[in-house]
């Protein structure tokens, strides 16, 4: 089975064809296709690992499938014996993308 590593968003990801995967938001509307950076390209059946320095040519494909919100984090800031108490809220945005040719 053939395997490669991609990065997007700051994070490194191990995946394989017809994967799907939620990712930081890529700014693309559903349904398009887009190339991503391959760091490094496995395949189990022959034992081969070909690595890039710092990315390989070669590209992964995705399809973008929705964007969404992710869960809602609530930050709080506390003082104690000053009655400062400030809750914030937060929702990463998020991609949900599906591998389609490595």
């Amino acid at each position: 089975m053939k395997m490669a590593v991609i990065k997007t968003g700051g994070k490194q990801y191990l995946v394989g064809k017809d994967s799907e995967l939620l990712v930081d938001n890529l700014n693309v509307e559903a349904g398009k296709t887009l190339e991503i950076d391959k760091l490094a390209d496995i395949d189990s059946e022959s034992h081969e690992v070909k690595l890039g320095t710092p990315v390989l040519p070669a590209k992964v494909k995705v399809e973008i499938i929705e964007s969404i919100k992710g869960d809602k984090i609530h930050v709080a800031r506390f003082k104690a014996k000053s009655r400062y108490r400030k809750v914030r809220g937060f929702r990463a945005r998020l991609s949900r993308i599906k591998i389609v040719a490595i």
